[in-house]
């Protein structure tokens, strides 16, 4: 014990072999790295202390002796020598001891059990560095616990609140439903689309599937499978129903029933047998091209029907998905706004609301995409497009790679005076020009970057009507480099969906018909 009390004194640590072959015992004594030398050969000392009284002598070996004399019994030499192994048995392990004090630590064997890299390094914290790496591993085991549970329990929370909403919304539901005439059973409507048979669907799109049916009263409808696995199939059918079940008017596909009991949520409009402009326009083969008269009611009728939403009806109403694949042609070519899902209620106290990005990339206003900031110029914002779209025959395309936006290619031309020659060729010598180039600069209007620029729904209709004469428009957005960075985030094949929370961007092309 000693013979290691200099090392200890000089380094916080140290080892030492006393003795040879069989009889060789060794000592190792090690002081924690955060004591001061003081503290550590006071601690040492101590710890040293505790061991020697178990040696006497400070001997490798121990013995135990008693006298005797020849006038003692045999039992009582027995009862001797049993005392005398008692007290070499009362002393530490024959081979080993230990002392631990609060911050350094002393052992001595007779068997080698150091490693002398580690030891005898110049450092001497291993002790301090395997309680460290215990402390830090443990800290990190108890906080990965603890994030573990606070995240199982934010989702476990947040599905039984949306689960809540949902039996809230489906309770009120249920009492609107069954207390109007549009509860209709699901057999019925099941029976009527042949059980949804492949050939009576017209389409698909972000939230369900259309099919053609016949009611047996003869009526023929189409039929709106909602889709069960989107997280937003309760907001939209409480929407369809809640909205715009009282609607009326011509330019609105008209909610005729709905199906609340049976295993999937069914919704039930008037058919609109000429489905929908976008399909008129660029997918179906069969038609002749639509004339200036047919697209200008189209356009009319649109704008009616948006101003009827947001001016006109009990309540003021944000569509939120104004595109050619939500507007339906009746037989006469009336436009009729269709898809309701992401209709948004506008309290009239309030400029604007804010809300999740949910619509359609190429039809959403700047404002809404930036910064979630929705108003009825949003809506506005996506007539525009379709004006452009109608008038030009050409998809809105801002949002894809290596191809020129109809929107700079009619703004290009509009400032050479020459905006005409953005006319759909296939009419090319069967418009009046002045129009054309009057009905495009309304369109100009309406995707102004700038909202408060872009007229009401209703002043546009009173343009359209020759009401109201039009002004000189500034620059749609999207157009300049400066917002290429901006568009290029954007980018999305034709063909997409993205959901995720209360957020939707879609790109559905048929919608019911």
């Amino acid at each position: 014990m000693a013979s290691i009390s200099p090392e200890i004194s000089r380094q916080g640590h140290g080892t030492v072999i006393n003795g040879t072959g069989n009889n060789t015992v060794y000592t190792m004594g090690e002081c924690m790295k955060d004591l001061s030398q003081n503290d550590c050969n006071l601690c040492f000392a101590s710890g040293k202390t505790d061991i020697l009284s178990c040696l006497p002598f400070q001997r490798l070996t121990r013995g135990a002796g008693s006298s005797t004399t020849a006038a003692t019994s045999g039992s009582g030499c027995v009862d001797c020598l049993e005392d005398a192994v008692t007290r070499v048995d009362s002393c530490p392990p024959k081979v080993e001891g230990r002392a631990l004090n609060a911050g350094c630590y002393l052992r001595f064997s007779t068997t080698k059990f150091y490693n002398n890299s580690i030891i005898d390094s110049p450092t001497g914290n291993g002790g301090g560095t395997r309680r460290r790496a215990a402390i830090i591993a443990s800290t990190c085991a108890a906080f990965s616990f603890l994030l573990f549970v606070a995240m199982v329990s934010f989702f476990v929370r947040n599905k039984i609140l949306k689960r809540r909403r949902v039996k809230k919304k489906l309770g009120a539901l249920l009492s609107i439903v069954t207390k109007s005439k549009i509860n209709l059973s699901y057999e019925t409507l099941e029976r009527a689309t042949g059980y949804f048979h492949s050939s009576n669907k017209l389409g698909q799109g972000g939230s369900g599937s259309v099919y053609k049916g016949v009611l047996p009263t003869g009526q023929t409808v189409a039929v709106k499978r909602l889709f069960f696995n989107t997280t937003q199939w309760a907001d939209h059918f409480f929407n369809e129903v809640n909205l715009i079940k009282d609607m009326d008017h011509i330019n609105l596909v008209k909610l005729l029933g709905c199906s609340i009991t049976g295993p999937e949520s069914l919704l039930v409009y008037e058919y609109v047998p000429n489905q929908s402009l976008h399909d008129y326009l660029f997918v179906r083969k069969d038609v002749p091209p639509l004339e200036w008269e047919q697209r200008l009611r189209i356009i009319n009728g649109t704008a009616e029907g948006l101003a009827y939403l947001h001016d006109n009806s009990n309540l003021k109403i944000i569509h939120r998905d104004i595109k050619l694949s939500n507007v339906l042609l009746e037989e006469d070519f009336t436009p009729k706004i269709a898809d309701f899902g992401l209709a948004r209620m506008f309290p009239q106290d309030k400029t604007h609301i804010s809300t999740g990005l949910a619509g359609t990339l190429g039809y959403m206003a700047p404002e809404y995409i930036v910064r979630g900031k929705l108003t009825e110029k949003a809506d506005v914002f996506s007539f525009g497009i379709v004006v452009i779209e109608v008038v030009t025959g050409t998809r809105n395309n801002a949002f894809s790679q290596n191809s020129q936006s109809i929107l700079q290619r009619v703004w290009d031309l509009y400032g050479s005076g020459n905006v005409t020659e953005a006319v759909d060729p296939s009419i090319k010598g069967k418009f009046p020009e002045e129009g054309a180039a009057w009905l495009l600069g309304i369109g100009l209007l309406c995707v102004q970057a700038n909202a408060e620029m872009r007229p009401s729904m209703s002043t546009v209709v009173m343009m359209l009507n020759g009401d109201r004469d039009i002004y000189q428009p500034t620059q749609p957005p999207f157009l300049n480099s400066a917002s290429a960075e901006f568009i290029s985030r954007f980018r999305r094949p034709d063909s997409y969906t993205q959901s995720s929370g209360n957020n939707e961007i879609t790109e559905s092309i048929v919608e019911p018909r």
